[in-house]
Protein backbone atom coordinates (compact mmCIF):
# COMPACT_ATOMS: atom_id res chain seq x y z
CA UNK A 1 0.00 0.00 0.00
CA UNK A 2 3.08 2.40 0.60
CA UNK A 3 4.02 1.50 -3.32
CA UNK A 4 0.90 2.53 -4.50
CA UNK A 5 0.56 5.78 -2.27
CA UNK A 6 4.45 7.25 -3.11
CA UNK A 7 3.24 6.57 -6.63
CA UNK A 8 0.13 8.54 -6.61
CA UNK A 9 1.80 11.43 -4.77
CA UNK A 10 4.30 11.43 -7.95
CA UNK A 11 1.81 11.45 -9.80
CA UNK A 12 0.76 14.78 -8.69
CA UNK A 13 4.21 16.32 -8.71
CA UNK A 14 4.77 14.75 -12.56
CA UNK A 15 1.46 16.72 -13.17
CA UNK A 16 2.28 20.13 -11.07
CA UNK A 17 6.05 20.13 -12.95
CA UNK A 18 4.41 18.83 -16.44
CA UNK A 19 1.52 21.28 -16.48
CA UNK A 20 3.95 23.95 -15.60
CA UNK A 21 6.02 23.28 -18.72
CA UNK A 22 3.28 23.18 -21.11
CA UNK A 23 2.48 26.53 -19.89
CA UNK A 24 5.90 27.26 -20.28
CA UNK A 25 6.23 25.88 -23.60
CA UNK A 26 3.37 27.89 -25.12
CA UNK A 27 4.34 30.75 -23.25
CA UNK A 28 7.70 30.66 -24.90
CA UNK A 29 6.05 30.16 -28.57
CA UNK A 30 3.75 33.33 -28.29
CA UNK A 31 6.85 35.19 -27.07
CA UNK A 32 9.97 34.28 -29.03
CA UNK A 33 7.31 34.41 -32.13
CA UNK A 34 6.70 37.60 -31.03
CA UNK A 35 9.81 39.15 -30.13
CA UNK A 36 11.05 37.80 -34.38
CA UNK A 37 10.25 40.43 -36.80
CA UNK A 38 7.84 37.89 -38.91
CA UNK A 39 5.23 35.33 -37.80
CA UNK A 40 6.78 32.08 -37.97
CA UNK A 41 3.42 30.08 -37.46
CA UNK A 42 2.45 32.28 -40.38
CA UNK A 43 5.37 30.99 -42.73
CA UNK A 44 5.02 27.66 -41.47
CA UNK A 45 1.21 27.14 -42.42
CA UNK A 46 2.44 29.00 -45.58
CA UNK A 47 4.97 25.78 -45.82
CA UNK A 48 8.36 27.61 -45.52
CA UNK A 49 10.41 25.30 -44.41
CA UNK A 50 13.07 27.73 -42.87
CA UNK A 51 10.90 29.27 -40.58
CA UNK A 52 9.78 25.68 -39.91
CA UNK A 53 13.42 24.54 -39.15
CA UNK A 54 14.18 27.84 -37.21
CA UNK A 55 10.91 27.57 -34.79
CA UNK A 56 11.55 23.58 -34.06
CA UNK A 57 14.81 24.79 -33.61
CA UNK A 58 13.89 27.33 -30.69
CA UNK A 59 11.42 25.17 -29.15
CA UNK A 60 13.77 22.13 -28.82
CA UNK A 61 16.10 24.11 -27.31
CA UNK A 62 13.88 25.77 -24.90
CA UNK A 63 12.83 21.99 -24.31
CA UNK A 64 16.10 21.13 -23.12
CA UNK A 65 16.65 23.61 -21.29
CA UNK A 66 12.95 23.21 -19.61
CA UNK A 67 13.80 19.53 -19.03
CA UNK A 68 17.50 20.08 -17.10
CA UNK A 69 15.17 23.05 -15.17
CA UNK A 70 12.50 20.34 -14.32
CA UNK A 71 15.01 17.48 -13.32
CA UNK A 72 17.34 19.79 -11.21
CA UNK A 73 14.71 21.90 -9.42
CA UNK A 74 14.29 21.81 -5.73
CA UNK A 75 10.33 23.51 -6.11
CA UNK A 76 7.89 24.67 -8.52
CA UNK A 77 9.21 28.14 -7.95
CA UNK A 78 12.88 27.18 -8.99
CA UNK A 79 11.26 25.53 -11.70
CA UNK A 80 9.93 28.73 -12.84
CA UNK A 81 12.67 31.11 -12.11
CA UNK A 82 14.87 28.58 -14.51
CA UNK A 83 12.22 28.37 -17.08
CA UNK A 84 12.34 32.35 -17.59
CA UNK A 85 16.06 32.05 -17.71
CA UNK A 86 15.83 29.57 -20.50
CA UNK A 87 13.52 31.53 -22.56
CA UNK A 88 15.73 34.52 -21.91
CA UNK A 89 18.78 32.50 -23.34
CA UNK A 90 16.63 31.56 -26.64
CA UNK A 91 15.61 34.59 -27.19
CA UNK A 92 19.61 35.39 -26.91
CA UNK A 93 20.38 33.32 -28.94
CA UNK A 94 18.48 34.78 -31.74
CA UNK A 95 19.60 37.87 -31.18
CA UNK A 96 23.13 36.36 -31.57
CA UNK A 97 22.63 35.05 -34.75
CA UNK A 98 21.18 37.92 -35.68
CA UNK A 99 24.49 39.76 -34.87
CA UNK A 100 26.35 37.63 -37.16
CA UNK A 101 23.48 37.43 -39.94
CA UNK A 102 21.81 40.73 -39.86
CA UNK A 103 19.37 39.26 -42.97
CA UNK A 104 18.27 36.59 -41.12
CA UNK A 105 15.30 37.37 -40.77
CA UNK A 106 14.95 38.20 -44.35
CA UNK A 107 16.19 34.60 -45.53
CA UNK A 108 13.48 33.09 -43.24
CA UNK A 109 10.75 35.41 -45.04
CA UNK A 110 12.45 34.23 -48.06
CA UNK A 111 12.38 30.72 -47.23
CA UNK A 112 15.86 30.23 -47.47
CA UNK A 113 16.65 26.70 -45.86
CA UNK A 114 20.69 27.56 -44.40
CA UNK A 115 19.24 29.98 -42.75
CA UNK A 116 16.68 28.69 -41.18
CA UNK A 117 18.87 25.48 -40.16
CA UNK A 118 21.58 28.00 -39.26
CA UNK A 119 19.13 29.71 -36.02
CA UNK A 120 17.67 26.28 -35.26
CA UNK A 121 21.20 24.78 -34.87
CA UNK A 122 22.17 27.41 -32.75
CA UNK A 123 18.85 27.35 -30.59
CA UNK A 124 19.49 23.73 -29.90
CA UNK A 125 23.41 24.39 -29.20
CA UNK A 126 22.34 27.64 -26.28
CA UNK A 127 19.74 24.95 -25.47
CA UNK A 128 22.17 22.06 -24.44
CA UNK A 129 24.40 24.95 -22.66
CA UNK A 130 22.22 26.25 -20.69
CA UNK A 131 20.81 22.64 -20.01
CA UNK A 132 24.35 21.95 -18.82
CA UNK A 133 24.32 24.96 -16.81
CA UNK A 134 21.64 24.26 -14.81
CA UNK A 135 23.01 21.34 -12.89
CA UNK A 136 23.73 22.83 -10.07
Amino acid sequence: MDALTNTLIGLVDFALYFGLSLIALLLFKLLYTLFTPYDEWKLVKERNGAAACALTGAIIGFSIALASAASNSISLLDFAVWAVVALIAQILAYLIVRLFMPKISQRIEGDEWPAGVVLGGVSIAIGLLNAASMTY
